[in-house]
């Protein structure tokens, strides 16, 4: 089977759910520019910041994207290709472009703040507070992996550390001649991509090499420094041009193929069951998180992204097309192995691990247009560590905001006070993460964040479905995805804690159950708000009134 006429069918179908199926949900959310966005009611130059739908997008997607729909995508072809493509095409559609755009939406509806703050105002208190801090240690747990992450691909690659250091530094002074001196954005855009693949030359011909201490010093001081700092100075600049590396990856990787025409080597036989991954119902879709659905979309929807939104209109392409943008990724992710059989597949994939095994396939296919096939598998490699850079900063901002909104409940008392201050409230995020990077639990916890990662899925979902049912909303879009992901999600804690009681690891088993347990407790929150709803509905009780947005 030829991997061109996969690819088209793929681009084909996603440019149409685009064009279709994202304006009927922009329509059925009530997508008006007469709503005027936080960015605008709550401009303070440092999180608010009203801005270019591109420079939005290339923010958002650069911080969804990361390694994310690469690894996945390729555990996941060890039960079957086709099971893989089919997951991350009818997931990326149906359940997660519907979940980001509905999270971004929300958010938008409700002061720019995240999921938390629509959990609170429909569902309680209580409810609020359980999100938040599940939120919360999800986000210690991706900032201390991805500090890992970052600091052993900058040891074993220098070059990339070198390239990445150009990178911010062009992004600070991008940021500086488009905000400050008012100079075009696509001219200097022109200059900026041309500077920063210039750059990963650069960063072959002097590489930095540091140890691996030394390297996570200084990646703390910068995710401290990068959480402060107002995001027209780095993240909005940074994360804009870095999208391009992911931009020019996708588009290399498809003119790659055309030209080498390759054809699909692995048979299409399916396994149910692949040893320490598990049985294909539920595993495959919580490994195949990004690319398909990711509950971690929803904190950098509702977190980061809400809040620069200009107009209501651009949710479209930057919540909806995003994600899209993301899941032609995950399958460009399972082409570039699918292209091998199946036994060199499971062999590679154990030997190099799925990074480097992506960046050989997607580097051939690249090779095709006369590139050598160093600088190819190079600049992949390249590109998936920068954006493992760009995930690490965004998800300190989003912990900052976390902590933020948590404190508001005590803004009375001194510490509630002190923690709206920025400064403050960036230390204990960059504290704890690190002490859990120190002390090398991630690794233990890591197993289980993919149930997590997607039960935050759920939960956003259910947060939606919520709001929309008391705005006289029908949510059915968001209610079938919203089950299906539940029942994955607390299916596959529950595997994961009898595996983990078999095997004596009572640490895992109770965390496990702890998530499975909120999960439960946030639902029955939900079913009960909703009959009340409807109860003071049905008397023509007076039903409290929640101020969500201004209109213009």
């Amino acid at each position: 089977m030829s991997v061109i006429a996969i690819l088209a069918v793929s681009i084909a179908i996603l440019l149409s759910a685009y064009r279709y199926y994202g304006s009927y949900i922009a329509g059925k959310l009530g997508i008006d520019n007469k709503n005027i966005t936080p960015a605008h009611t709550r401009k303070d130059g440092v999180d608010y910041v009203p801005s270019n739908r591109f420079f939005v997008l290339g923010h958002h997607f650069a911080s969804i994207a990361g390694a994310g729909p690469i690894v996945g995508p390729i555990i996941a072809v060890s039960f079957g290709w086709i099971p893989a493509l089919l997951w991350i095409l009818v997931g990326g559609i149906f359940f997660g472009a519907v979940h980001d755009i509905v999270s971004m939406t929300s958010s938008l509806r409700h002061r720019g703040k995240s999921i938390g703050e629509i959990i609170q105002q429909y569902i309680g208190d209580t409810g609020k507070k359980l999100f938040l801090i599940f939120a919360f240690a999800t986000l210690m747990l991706v900032i201390a992996v991805f500090m890992d992450i970052v600091a052993r691909t900058f040891v074993t690659v220098p070059g990339a550390a070198s390239a990445s250091l150009l990178f911010i530094l062009l992004a600070l002074l991008f940021g500086q001649i488009i905000h400050r001196f008012g100079f075009p954005i696509w001219p200097s855009t022109v200059i900026g991509v041309f500077l920063m693949y210039f750059f990963v030359f650069v960063g072959e011909w002097f590489p930095l090499e540091v140890p691996y201490s030394i390297w996570i010093a200084i990646l703390i001081a910068y995710i401290y420094l990068a959480a402060v700092t107002p995001v027209p100075f780095l993240l909005q600049p940074r994360d804009f041009l870095n999208s391009f590396l992911l931009y020019g990856m996708i588009l290399f990787g498809i003119f790659g193929i055309f030209a080498a025409n390759p054809r699909i080597q692995m048979d299409s036989s399916l396994n149910f069951h692949v040893e320490h991954l598990g049985y294909l119902f539920p595993v495959l879709f919580v490994t195949i998180a990004c690319g398909a659905i990711s509950g971690f979309h929803s904190l950098v929807a509702s977190g980061t992204t809400s809040k620069q939104v200009d107009k209501e209109e651009d949710v479209k392409i930057i919540g909806f097309g995003g994600m899209l943008i993301e899941t032609l990724l995950a399958v460009i992710a399972v082409m570039a192995v699918a292209v091998m059989t199946r036994s060199d597949f499971l062999t590679r994939l154990t030997e190099v691990g799925p990074v480097t095994l992506f960046s050989e396939g997607l580097g051939g296919f690249i090779t095709t247009l006369g590139i050598p096939a160093s600088v190819a598998i190079s600049f992949v490699a390249l590109t998936v560590s920068a954006f493992a850079l760009t995930t690490l900063d965004t998800c300190t901002r989003l912990a900052r905001f976390v902590l933020q909104e948590y404190a508001e409940d005590f803004r009375e008392s001194i510490p509630g006070t002190v923690f709206q201050n920025r400064y403050f409230a960036t230390i204990p995020v960059v504290i704890m993460s690190s002490l859990l990077l120190l002390t090398g639990q991630f690794e233990q916890l890591w197993p289980i964040f993919g149930s997590a990662n997607q039960l935050l899925a759920a939960l956003a979902l259910l947060a939606g479905t919520v709001w929309l049912a008391r705005s006289n909303v029908n949510p059915i879009f968001t209610v079938l995805p919203m089950i299906f992901m539940f029942a994955v999600t607390l299916l596959s804690l529950l595997v994961f804690a009898w595996n983990q009681i078999q095997s004596d690891s009572w640490f895992l088993s109770v965390i496990s159950l702890s998530l499975f347990v909120l999960a439960i407790m946030l639902v029955v929150m939900a079913r009960n708000s909703l009959r009340e709803f409807y109860r003071r509905e049905q008397s023509d009780q007076p039903i409290p009134k929640i101020e969500t947005l201004t209109t213009k």
